[in-house]
């Protein structure tokens, strides 16, 4: 252990200034790419390809010529597939970094407690059957893991916190950001009359609307949670991993969300706890 440090001490007098620097330069620029591709559903991509390479060097590495060559092949088609894959992350990408701040750099997340997200849930519920009793179409999203950022910059800055009345008065009908979704971000109403994407799914019963669509097609790429309220019938529905789920009261509504949201409040907990016993 000894060795080891003196190793450090001494490879570490041999740095420059200039490649201190460097490194610092270079390690700020991979932090801030990461953070611009979290916000965007690239991450899950990008997870993909290091997987693959995992698999071509260990299979480079344990002899299994076939799969070796079969990865190799296809990675090296797949750098020009890339660019067409990442065509929207790219071009986002670079428009971020043209309205880049330094203060942007640092990114601190609030914390979130179980009492502050069953707050907010249970004004979503109560709009959501406010809503349904006057047949009011409504569409709002919960983000969970998978960071909305792409479809956050479609709407209008909000930046608010989460109470039944507001969300009422964003889906008055006839208003600027009604025919839009609403995204909840952190327990705040980040942006309104966002544009989702809709479902590719054509078998779909042919009574949902574009409303239900829209969440469905949101579930089918995200982690989201999205609520509905539907214009024509004023039932309330939730999209999820890419099916829906129709006519729920308030109280299944909040016992539902109130389950799905505080699942991920553990995962974090668990993370969280992981970092510490490591930092130890």
């Amino acid at each position: 252990m000894d060795a080891f440090f003196e190793y450090i001490i001494k490879y570490t007098r041999l740095l420059r200034l200039s490649d201190v620097i460097d490194i610092l330069i270079v390690a700020i620029i991979f932090y801030y790419l990461i953070n611009l591709i979290r916000e965007t559903r690239a991450m899950q991509l990008v997870k993909g390809i290091v997987f693959l390479f995992v698999v071509f060097f260990l299979s480079q590495w344990l002899k299994l010529n076939a799969l070796n060559y079969i990865l190799g092949g296809a990675m090296q088609i797949g750098a020009f597939a890339l660019i067409v894959i990442f065509q929207p992350e790219l071009r986002n990408l670079l428009e971020r970094m043209g309205r880049f701040k330094v203060g942007n750099i640092i990114d601190f997340a609030a914390d979130t407690t179980d009492e502050e997200i069953y707050r907010v849930i249970d004004s979503v519920a109560q709009a959501a059957a406010d809503m349904s009793e006057t047949r009011t179409g409504a569409l709002i999203v919960m983000e969970r893991t998978t960071k909305l950022g792409e479809f956050i910059s479609t709407g209008t800055t909000l930046d608010a916190a989460v109470s039944s009345g507001l969300l009422e008065n964003i889906f008055v009908p006839n208003t600027p950001l009604h025919d839009g979704a609403v995204i909840i971000r952190n327990n705040r109403i980040v942006t309104a009359g966002c544009l989702l994407p809709l479902t590719a799914n054509n078998n779909l019963s042919r009574d949902l609307g574009t409303r239900h669509r829209a969440a469905i097609g949101l579930s089918e790429v995200t982690d989201a949670v999205i609520i509905v309220v539907s214009e024509e019938t004023g039932k309330i529905s939730i999209a999820m991993n890419g099916s829906l789920t129709r006519n729920l009261s308030k109280e299944s509504l909040s016992k539902a969300l109130k389950k799905i949201m505080s699942q991920g409040t553990e995962a974090n907990q668990k993370i969280d706890k992981f970092k510490f016993w490591r930092s130890k």
